[in-house]
């Protein structure tokens, strides 16, 4: 999804996916030669061709979410990032170090161990030779869906910044209090080598939940009646009080539902919460605990609910409608839930990355 949002503009030299489903759609689309199927830790220096503009690293988030398990850095998925980084200081060594270097997962990583975690992550780039700035984007902007994330933004220390693109002070838009209280945990050094990005504020967003919905959804089938009133009985009075209201808007609607366990009176409990306010929840991997995410329609008083379709969840994440999801519905829905909003990376490339790598190029020039 990296790639999809970079755009043609952009050559991909090296991909790599954990997993194999993934890695098949990624080759229908693009095709295989530069995919590599496997752990981060065991491609070759060979693999990497040239030197790239830019490394992206979208890293398992598992160890590091506030669902998780609490393992930070040192868990077993979470912990790739090492693996990652290795494969960087192997380039450095090389003189081939990415000018760019991206690093995306949830905003859980400011906090994982007090804070810990994130510091030793900046404290590692920066000793790297690179200078660092993080920012908090919510795909909200950009799609009907309520999905921030954490890019931390690395430059090369040679890289002659252009002054617009950096500030002062944090801005309010993209550097929100947990990230400025995570600026705060680090050491100097790396405070010293820290950047505020000034990334302008996007157009409004014009895409409604409504919008995505298909009318012969595939892959996935209505709910009984039983089930829907199962699901209805997994609410709280304050979300049937949301349903009910829209039952008698008089207007079709349609609500997102997730299930989660709440503890009430003591007692653990599941709970189905639903939305109406024209966004869907944050997709998740149907894994690990997590529920996949369930539709709520209501028209004329009526009440159906079913599955979130694998293409309803491609385009929630920004995917074309021609982008080739897996068969199987578990697969295409860890496909999306596991991956970065496209219009997201378009747009952090147009504002940040490019215009910094084309500044290079102007220098170069100059230079000549």
């Amino acid at each position: 999804m990296a790639r999809a949002g970079l755009g043609p503009q952009w050559e991909c030299r090296l991909a790599n996916d954990i997993d194999a489903a993934k890695g098949s759609a990624y080759s229908k689309r693009w095709g295989g030669k530069e995919i590599v199927i496997g752990d981060v830790s065991d491609l070759r220096s060979e693999d990497f061709r040239g030197c790239a503009d830019l490394a992206w690293a979208s890293f398992p988030c598992q160890d590091l979410s506030l669902a998780g398990n609490g393992a930070g850095l040192n868990g077993t998925r979470s912990g790739a990032f090492w693996g990652f980084w290795r494969q960087m200081e192997t380039l450095q060594r090389e003189n081939r170090a990415p000018a760019i270097v991206v690093l995306e997962n949830v905003c859980g990583a400011l906090t994982a161990n007090e804070g810990r975690d994130f510091s030793l992550l900046v404290d590692t780039i920066v000793e790297g030779g690179y200078r660092v700035g993080p920012m908090v984007m919510d795909a909200v902007h950009f799609l009907p869906q309520s999905r921030p994330r954490l890019f931390v933004v690395a430059v090369r220390d040679e890289l002659v910044v252009p002054s617009a693109l950096m500030g002062d002070t944090p801005g309010d838009l993209w550097h929100p209090r947990h990230l400025q209280a995570a600026f705060t945990l680090l050491s100097q050094a790396s405070r010293e080598r820290w950047i505020w990005w000034k990334v302008p504020t996007p157009p409004g967003r014009t895409l409604r939940l409504i919008d995505i919905i298909e009318e012969q959804p595939t892959g996935v089938d209505w709910h009984s009646r039983l089930e829907t009133d199962r699901l209805l009985h997994l609410m709280s009075p304050i979300h049937r009080q949301k349903v009910e209201a829209a039952q008698s808007s008089g207007i079709p609607m349609v609500g997102a539902v997730y299930k989660r366990t709440r503890v009430e009176g003591g007692i653990r409990r599941q709970r189905a919460e639903i939305r109406f306010d024209d966004l869907a929840g944050c997709l998740r991997t149907p894994g690990g605990g997590s529920s996949r995410q369930v539709l709520l329609f209501t028209d004329k008083g009526t009440v159906r609910s079913r599955l979130l379709s694998t293409r309803e969840a491609a385009r929630l994440m920004g995917l074309p409608e021609d982008y080739p999801m897996p068969q199987r519905y578990n697969d295409a829905y860890h496909l999306a839930g596991d991956g970065v909003a496209v219009p997201v990376v378009r747009f952090l490339a147009a504002n940040l990355l490019e215009p910094i790598l084309a500044a290079q190029v102007s220098i170069a020039r100059e230079v000549a």
